[in-house]
C-alpha cells in the first residue's frame, strides 16, 4: 500500500475530526503538525488537554489506538507540547 504524504495527513485529520468532539467536550483540543517518516503523528494538544493530568492517557489510549486501527502503519502518536 503506497500512499502519498497528502494523502497519509489527510487520513490522519480525518481520524483526528472524530475524535476531536470527545476532547473538545472536556474543554481540549488536539491539532495535528507532521507525521515523520518513521510513521510517528507529531500532534499538539491545546486547552485543558494541553494541562491535564491525564493526557497522556488520553493520547496513547483514545487518539493513538483510533489512529492505529484506521491506519496501521502509524508506529505511535506523541505530544509536541508535553
Amino acid at each position: 500500500m503506497t500512499e502519498s504524504k497528502e494523502e497519509l495527513n489527510q487520513k490522519i485529520e480525518n481520524v483526528l475530526e472524530q475524535v476531536r468532539p470527545y476532547l473538545q467536550a472536556d474543554g481540549g483540543d488536539i491539532n495535528f503538525v507532521n507525521v515523520t517518516d518513521d510513521y510517528t503523528v507529531n500532534v499538539e494538544l491545546t486547552g485543558a488537554c494541553g494541562t491535564c493530568a491525564f493526557s497522556t492517557m488520553t493520547l496513547k489510549n483514545g487518539v493513538e489506538a483510533t489512529l492505529k486501527k484506521v491506519l496501521p502503519q502509524v508506529k505511535e502518536v506523541v505530544a509536541i507540547n508535553l
